[in-house]
């Protein structure tokens, strides 16, 4: 019974080991996606925090410059002429902490505006703070030390796109720009702060995000802002104690944020690690995508945690599933003893001991119910049992009954076949008398002619041999007497027709029993494709000539395949020349009949067995389907083997006589 246990332990424990795996599948899945939903919002909300700092610093920096351009001390400086105002910008510069910060009076306007849009809109009255590119050249002008801060060696990174540049010695610099009116007189307060090594800017807007400080330990957030695709301020390291300045972003994240213009949220390899990443584009004051700005957080202690919670979750299924097993088994340990009980019963009567019962279980459940119908089914098999004995003995007398009506039909097919020799044998001799009185026939006419000649030229002197000549017109006369019953035997239909009306169906299932000896000494299978209610004229004809044409194309047709392969019949109604009638084809299997003998087949004496036949069988049935009006007709077949059909018109049709075609 350790089956009957397994089974009931797998059919208790399929839904806890299939169904409970796909639904924890399911909710590790949607929870997973769930929290990357949560990670992806997070790092949505640190980029938002990061975008608004920047958006600080440049409104702030533009109200800072608007607040110095506006004041007393300033423009007591401007006043007192430009070293005053040399010193005093100095001063509020480093109070700014700005790298640079500069007057242009109205006349050194002309090419600046032009240059930058933030100087352009300060002209026009109006405070400006934008992100713009400078050039090497640029920064050397702003401040001569700005160049060398600004240029960072590029490092190869993996899956960056390719690029030919050594070096970025251009300068992302924050740059405000404030108007200054001072008696009747236009001029622009402009100040930037370069961010290229700004670590005191990456790493203050790191804290700000991710709550730390600028510690080596506390590297799980990260910022970065990029000039194009190249880091040029950064708390991401490179080494332990170096940070990626130089390293540039991959070529897909590039493509995505810069050429496209959108936000990357996902995670990204930065460097030298994964990390659940935003990347913001940045725009200069003349709209142009010239970086981007980046927060992030390291992936693996988020991927560990879900890892930890998966092999817990899978760890308790295990276990939940070893404990149950065992507790199933005490539990259903008072069904198995039942079982095992009709088991023991089935053997006992598989062994043919059909008195074994279960007898009273003492349980009134299901299976105490199964056990009762057990033992009823038992009886009736026991008395199906006798029954099916005694139906034994009934049906050995009935098949004694069958066996002797089987050896009654097989006497009258052995009487039939003697007949159908008969029959062979006087077709035989038929057709030997039709020879004899053909060769016979000539030499009497000869015989006749001469003695006529002989009266002729005697004359009255023939009366001297008159007796003889009498005597031999006697005996010819005989000859043609003879001739003419020996006709008469071979072929009756000369002297008279017999045609009636009649169904080609039965005829044709008569002829195959005349021939049936023929084809039973071959391997040949007759495929018959008429019924007996299908609807098909009668034909009038006369049924021993039709037979003698049926007869011959069937022998001629097994002949063909020699000894081996399948005849066909197939019969159906048909029009032909507008006239209703019956066809009858008769194919073989055989390998068909020469393309150049096809229409030589119905030429009299034309044969294709040499030495066996005198070619009149095709011919001969040719002239009894034409003198009945029809029509037989010869063809190979596609796939091998020739087909003869015969088409006889209805019996209400008029009769015509029409020409063989093939």
């Amino acid at each position: 019974m350790k089956s009957v246990r397994l089974r009931l332990l797998l059919l208790a424990l399929l839904p806890l080991a299939v169904l409970m795996p796909l639904l924890l599948v399911l909710a590790m899945a949607r929870w997973n996606a769930d929290y990357d939903a949560v990670l992806i919002a997070k790092v949505e909300s640190d980029l938002r925090i990061a975008e608004q700092y920047l958006g600080h610093l440049q409104t702030g920096s533009a109200e800072s410059l608007h607040s110095i351009a506006t004041s007393t001390d300033f423009h007591r400086a401007l006043e007192a002429g430009p070293d005053a105002v040399a010193a005093h910008l100095e001063t509020l510069r480093t109070d700014l902490q700005l790298d640079f910060l500069e007057y242009l009076p109205s006349v050194a306007l002309a090419g600046r505006m032009e240059r930058w849009p933030v100087i352009q809109t300060a002209t026009r009255g109006a405070r400006a703070s934008q992100i713009d590119i400078f050039t090497a050249q640029d920064l050397t002008l702003a401040a001569p030390h700005l160049a060398e801060q600004a240029r960072i060696p590029l490092i190869e990174t993996e899956a960056a796109a390719p690029t030919s540049r050594q070096v970025e010695d251009r300068g992302m610099v924050l740059h405000s720009a404030a108007p200054v009116v001072t008696q009747g007189q236009r001029g622009v307060l402009r100040g930037g702060l370069l961010l290229n090594r700004n670590l005191d800017f990456i790493d203050t807007l790191n804290a700000l995000v991710y709550l730390g400080g600028p510690a080596a330990d506390n590297r799980q957030g990260t910022a970065t802002l990029f000039l194009d695709d190249t880091r040029v301020s950064t708390n991401v390291r490179l080494f332990e104690e170096v940070r990626a300045l130089g390293t540039r972003v991959s070529a897909v994240v590039r493509n995505k944020v810069l050429t496209q213009g959108q936000t990357w949220l996902d995670r990204a390899f930065v460097v030298n690690d994964w990390y659940i990443s935003g990347y913001l584009p940045l725009t200069d004051s003349f709209g142009t995508r010239v970086g981007m700005l980046y927060v992030g957080f390291l992936e693996s202690p988020y991927s560990a945690a879900k890892s930890e919670a998966y092999w817990t979750i899978v760890a308790v299924f295990l276990l939940v599933l070893a404990l149950s097993a065992p507790l199933f088994l005490w539990l259903a340990k008072g069904i198995f003893s039942p079982l095992e009980r009709m088991s023991q019963t089935m053997k006992r009567v598989e062994r043919g001991d059909l008195a074994a019962r279960n007898g009273t279980i003492g349980r009134q459940d299901e299976i105490g119910q199964v056990a009762g119908h057990l033992d009823s089914l038992l009886d009736q098999i026991e008395d199906r049992d006798q029954r099916l004995r005694d139906w034994a003995g009934e049906l050995n007398e009935r098949v004694d009954l069958r066996t002797a009506e089987l050896r009654a039909a097989n006497k009258k097919l052995e009487e039939t076949f003697k007949q159908l020799v008969m029959s062979e044998k006087l077709a035989s001799i038929g057709e030997i008398t039709a020879g004899v009185a053909h060769e016979i026939n000539n030499p009497v006419a000869v015989i006749q002619g001469n003695v006529d000649v002989m009266r002729m030229t005697l004359g009255e002197t023939a009366r001297e041999v008159g007796t003889e000549l009498d005597l031999i017109d006697n005996q010819v006369m005989r000859i043609g007497a003879i001739v003419g019953k020996l006709l008469q035997f071979a072929r009756p239909s000369e002297f008279g027709t017999f045609a009636e009306s009649l169904d080609l169906a039965p005829l044709v299932s008569d002829c195959l029993v005349l021939v049936d000896h023929v084809i039973s000494r071959q391997e040949i299978r007759v495929e018959t494709q008429f019924e007996p209610g299908q609807v098909v004229p009668p034909v009038r004809i006369d049924p021993g000539e039709l037979q003698q044409v049926v007869i011959n194309l069937i022998l001629n047709a097994t002949q063909a395949m020699a000894g081996k392969g399948v005849l066909s019949i197939s019969l159906e109604a048909a029009e032909r020349n507008g006239r209703s009638g019956a066809l009858l084809t008769i194919a073989d299997s055989g390998s068909g009949i020469a393309t150049e003998a096809l229409t030589s087949v119905f030429d009299p004496f034309f044969t294709t067995k040499t030495g066996e036949g005198c070619g009149l069988g095709l011919s001969i049935s040719q002239s009894l389907v034409q003198r009945a009006g029809g029509l037989i007709s010869v063809r190979n077949q596609p796939e091998g083997g020739a087909a003869f059909s015969i088409w006889l018109p209805a019996a209400t049709a008029a009769p015509a006589v029409e020409t063989a075609a093939q």
